[in-house]
């Protein structure tokens, strides 16, 4: 090329060649800032997939040791009670063989009420609760009627005598009492 040539070259063919120029090395540089930006985020989502994973094995975990935890409570529910029970087998057991070698009726009463009340005692502990029926009025959401007699010592369908302890557990009926209810004397049957 001859000077007058390097001459008649127009100066913004060189500045724009030098912007695609650098146009191409800043595209290149934000490719490569992408690229790294995109390896970062698949490092960070494989990071939280990984968390998730984790996460759902041990959540998958903590539900079967509570599965098995509360099987095995419920397999063995009863036994606190059944503890509470035993000393008052051995009660009975005491008074039997007192009552063998003391031949004394008294002391064998006294022994088995004694038993009795710790049973109830320990019932009591675990929400069972006696109902008291004679002379209540006669409901048939806790009380049987086995039988009606005729008396003028209380009024009509009153309990008059109960033949068998009724009991609720909590708030929830566990036996009726089994009862004989009052009615008028000379009253029809």
């Amino acid at each position: 090329m001859t000077a007058k040539e390097k001459k008649k070259i127009d100066p913004s063919v060189h500045e724009e060649a030098a912007e695609e120029m650098g146009d191409d090395i800043s595209r290149q540089e934000e490719e490569q800032d992408m690229a790294a930006a995109l390896e970062e985020a698949r490092a960070k989502l494989q990071e939280s997939e990984d968390k998730v994973l984790r996460l759902a094995a041990d959540f998958d975990n903590s539900k079967k040791r509570l599965e098995r935890e509360r099987d095995t409570s419920l397999k063995y529910a009863e036994e606190n009670i059944l503890k509470e029970l035993l000393p008052g087998i051995d009660n009975i057991e005491r008074a039997m063989d007192q009552a063998q070698e003391a031949n004394n009726i008294e002391s064998l009463l006294e022994g088995v009420e004694l038993t009795r009340d710790g049973l109830l005692g320990t019932l009591e502990k675990f929400g069972v609760k006696a109902i008291d029926s004679v002379g209540e009025v006669f409901d048939p959401n806790i009380h049987e009627a086995i039988a009606m007699e005729e008396t003028d010592a209380m009024e009509p369908n009153l309990v008059l005598r109960e033949f068998q302890k009724g009991y609720v557990y909590k708030d929830r009926l566990l036996r009726p009492a089994k009862v004989i209810v009052s009615k008028l004397l000379g009253a029809g049957s």
